[in-house]
Formats: C-alpha cells, sequence, structure tokens
C-alpha cells in the first residue's frame, strides 16, 4: 500500500448509518440482549447459512459485532419495515475490506452486506426495496461516497436479480477463497461507474 493510500485509508470516517425514510428505519445493532438473539438466530436459518456461511453459536456472533462496534470499517446494523425487523446489514468502507484493489474503488466507497430475517419475507419484492432505500439512504448519509457496492455469489440468483431490479449495476465478477462474488455497483451518477 502507497503511503497515499494509507494516508486516504486512515483519513475516511468509518461507515454511516443509512439515511432511510418512510416505511423504513435503521439502526446500529448491539452485540447484546434482543439484537443479539435475533441475529444469532437469523443467521442458523438456512436461506441465510447458504450463502453467508455463519451460523455460529451465539458467543461467537457477539464477538463479531462486537468487534465491529470496536473498529472503523464495518457497521453493523437492523433494518425494520413498519416498525418490524426485517434485515441485518453490514455496511462497510470498501477500502478497510477485502474487496479493495479487486476494482478501482475510491477511499468513500460503501459496501453493504444483507440478510432478510424471515425465509417468508423473501421473494416479494422486499429486498430489491430495501436495497434501492440502502443506496439511497448511503449515498445521503456520506455526500462524499459517490458509489455503493455489493459482491453477492454469482450462485444466489435471487440476491442478483433484487441487487440489479434496485440499480445495481454489474461491474464484473471477484474470486475469493469462499466463492466467486459478482461486483454490482451502484452509482450516484453515471459518470461515477468505475471505467
Amino acid at each position: 500500500m502507497t503511503p497515499a493510500q494509507q494516508e486516504s485509508r486512515t483519513a475516511v470516517p468509518g461507515p454511516p448509518l443509512p439515511v432511510l425514510t418512510g416505511r423504513w428505519s435503521a439502526r446500529v445493532a448491539r452485540a447484546e440482549g434482543a439484537d443479539l438473539d435475533l441475529v444469532h438466530g437469523w443467521m442458523q436459518s438456512p436461506h441465510i447459512d447458504a450463502f453467508w456461511h455463519q451460523a455460529w453459536p451465539r458467543e461467537r456472533w457477539y464477538e463479531e459485532i462486537a468487534g465491529h462496534l470496536a473498529g472503523d470499517a464495518i457497521l453493523p446494523v437492523l433494518v425494520d419495515l413498519d416498525g418490524r425487523p426485517l434485515a441485518y446489514i453490514e455496511v462497510y468502507r470498501v477500502i478497510r475490506d477485502r474487496l479493495a484493489g479487486h476494482y478501482a474503488e475510491l477511499p468513500h466507497d460503501l459496501g453493504v452486506h444483507i440478510a432478510i430475517g424471515e425465509e417468508s419475507r423473501t421473494r416479494q419484492g422486499l429486498g430489491r426495496a430495501l436495497l434501492r432505500a440502502l443506496a439511497e439512504g448511503l449515498l445521503a448519509a456520506d455526500p462524499a461516497c459517490t458509489r455503493v457496492v455489493a459482491e453477492p455469489d454469482v450462485t444466489n440468483g435471487p440476491s442478483l436479480k433484487a441487487f440489479t431490479a434496485a440499480g445495481f449495476r454489474p461491474a464484473g465478477e471477484v474470486v475469493f477463497p469462499d466463492k466467486t462474488a459478482a461486483l454490482l455497483i451502484h452509482p450516484r451518477r453515471e459518470e461515477d461507474m468505475p471505467r
């Protein structure tokens, strides 16, 4: 990493809480109590574990969320729809993530990981609506951010459909040790797409 890259990495603030409106609300997830129970329970669900691979014990989820809260790379977030918990989201700064260097990222690029908690609430268009609200909410929360990115597994058809329907655009593939990911980008403006 060059000195300029290192300076950029440390100068950029941690990921913000998305600014959601209307029927949506977001808050930082806590590492204990009902929030921990909710996230831990959701992560045991086969529809989430198939792609997250994090059906960990409750104690490990405590450590994961507490670690995120103590750092400036990932913000753990719970999103409600009409006051009812819908999804666990991780908002991350690409420059502090394993995705860094896999495309021409900018210092303020933000990424999202999303898990809709209850399988019965999938395949209803809620994911698409949530992803659009999240992208717009993150761009509103950080005026210096020009792109929100995601890297779902290329075999996760429902997720790929939801992201593209929400305005995320394909920008290639990224190979990680545990998956081949589709790089998807939601630009603030057309000219913000990487070349």
